[in-house]
């Protein structure tokens, strides 16, 4: 059961102007990529997977999605210290078991709106997942879900296992 992950991330400079900074994780997971789509699409699927179960309110997670273009998704959960997190967005392109993706913003601070692309590829019987996320407000959002993605991706993959 060998997980290959491999992470980067960058904040290029194209033409003389900044680029917005952005990362892209690529992790194999030992499940048909239609079992991982369905993780990222049902929304009961998704709340067993998605947040962080020692900084969250036990029962608190709730998953809301529409997965087709145009459709709204929502997670939201109450940390342990009682302060609120909802996180959501749009569909932008769906290609069922093989792309999703989304506008990504916090309600905290919906003027940061990112763009979050999964794409999944048949490896054997596995998916070759591709985390691609982009337009981050500044480095240190990047890095902060650079962790968080990295987490959730392993959370994601024990939950398939």
């Amino acid at each position: 059961m060998a997980t290959q992950s491999s992470i980067q991330s960058s904040s290029r400079r194209d033409a003389g102007f900044a680029a917005k900074p952005n990362l892209t994780i690529k992790r194999r997971i030992n499940a048909a990529p239609a079992k991982v789509y369905a993780a990222w699409t049902d929304p009961e699927k998704l709340a067993v997977w998605f947040g962080m179960p020692a900084k969250m309110q036990e029962g608190s997670m709730r998953a809301e999605t529409d997965p087709r273009i145009g459709g709204r998704y929502q997670i939201s959960f109450t940390g342990t210290d009682g302060e609120y997190f909802q996180v959501g967005g749009i569909y932008r392109d769906i290609v069922p078991n093989e792309l999703l993706v989304m506008s990504w913003a916090w309600h905290s601070t919906p003027e940061r709106e990112s763009l979050l692309t999964i794409s999944l590829k048949p490896d054997g019987a596995g998916t070759l997942l591709t985390l691609h996320h982009e337009q981050f407000f500044d480095e240190a959002a990047r890095d902060g879900h650079e962790k968080g993605w990295t987490e959730l991706l392993g959370q994601l993959e024990r939950s398939l296992a």
